[in-house]
């Protein structure tokens, strides 16, 4: 069986000290001309420093058009490039991988934000967002390669692509959100060309000592299970992925599909080949048992989101202790303060219900 404290090695970039993952999370704590903000910084180090093998920092928008939160770190200008330097040397000099997520928001953008109608796939009503044109299409994945490109300059030692939750590259892949009938739409193959363009591109401009990572959800925002593991095989038969977050909202939760009826989430995907390929789980891996658990059902590497904010040294504290369980909620703010947690960030998770104590 392999321990969570095991180092992994992948086909491109530099192997992890072990199988955690700080999860790329939303935090608000960035400059609103998308350089990056102390705070942010702040917060990252700490998890880095935490034991974190890697440290994905938040989903970074590649175009102005795609911003999706207020205080979002961007990656869409050589002006941003010295405070992603100064991340990159943060994490890094912490003995953690540093991964930068790159993201848009499609239809999820905040027009007020973007102070433009938001683009998406086909035309969205319910987020008042409208058609891309075809040379918008090619615009964002060159913009999604180029950001790729500079997220290395800066010194970072890969990137991860968000394809889940309804953001602009799953909007491509759902057959719910992608409706076009020209070379972006209809198959299943020609829904996955906007995404396997952007996976080709930067493979081929980052080169082969870079990280390339993509980041899927098999439910909700349009998504179909059986479709999603024919784009897990998409991805893995390229052979320019090194590893395939599977965004699994509760890892142990069983499948909603007639298809996979039965079958619990993470074993759908474990059970898949995968090659030189690394599978990362997320989705409620709250103490050290379950992180386990997920390694020995066959995840290579597992995902720490709400863990990682209630507990900035939530891997040291499961190697101490393999029982370890994060801090129960709510929590009270000053504990949120000493883990690194600026006041933006704060009022952020009071949006998540029973998680902020006064």
């Amino acid at each position: 069986m392999a321990g969570l404290f095991d180092k992994v090695e992948f086909a491109h970039g530099p192997a992890t000290a072990n199988r955690f993952t700080l999860a790329p999370l939303t935090n608000m704590q960035s400059n609103p001309d998308g350089s990056l903000g102390d705070a942010e910084l702040h917060w990252l180090k700490m998890r880095a420093g935490g034991g974190f093998g890697i440290t994905s920092t938040c989903a970074m928008h590649v175009q102005p058009s795609g911003q999706g939160f207020a205080g979002q770190l961007g990656c869409f200008s050589d002006d941003l490039l010295p405070g992603l330097t100064r991340l990159a040397d943060a994490v890094r000099g912490m003995g953690s991988v540093a991964i930068a997520q790159l993201h848009h928001g499609g239809s999820r953008s905040d027009s007020s934000l973007i102070g433009q109608q938001p683009i998406c796939p086909s035309e969205n009503v319910e987020f008042g967002a409208r058609e891309m044109t075809s040379a918008e299409v090619e615009e964002s994945v060159e913009a999604f390669i180029a950001a790729a490109e500079r997220c290395k300059r800066a010194g970072f030692d890969g990137v991860q692509l968000h394809g889940a939750h309804g953001y602009l590259v799953c909007e491509f892949l759902s057959p719910e959100t992608n409706r076009r009938t020209d070379n972006w739409g209809g198959s299943l193959e020609k829904r996955a060309q906007f995404m396997m363009e952007i996976v080709g591109g930067i493979r081929s401009r980052c080169g082969e000592d870079f990280h390339l990572g993509v980041r899927l959800s098999p439910e909700r925002f349009g998504m179909v299970e059986e479709e999603a593991v024919q784009f897990f095989a998409l991805l893995v038969d390229s052979k320019k992925v090194d590893m395939i977050d599977m965004s699994l909202w509760s890892v142990f939760k069983e499948s909603k599909s007639e298809y996979y009826l039965g079958q619990r989430l993470i074993d759908i995907f474990t059970n898949l080949h995968r090659g030189d390929c690394r599978l990362s789980v997320a989705g409620r891996l709250y103490n050290g048992d379950d992180a386990q658990r997920a390694i020995d059902a066959g995840a290579d590497v597992v995902a720490i989101g709400r863990a990682a904010i209630s507990n900035h040294d939530f891997p040291k504290q499961v190697r101490a202790n393999p029982h370890f369980k994060m801090r129960e909620t709510p929590i009270p703010v000053e504990v949120l303060r000493a883990e690194g947690l600026g006041e933006a960030f704060i009022e952020y998770m009071r949006t998540w219900r029973t998680f902020v104590g006064e």
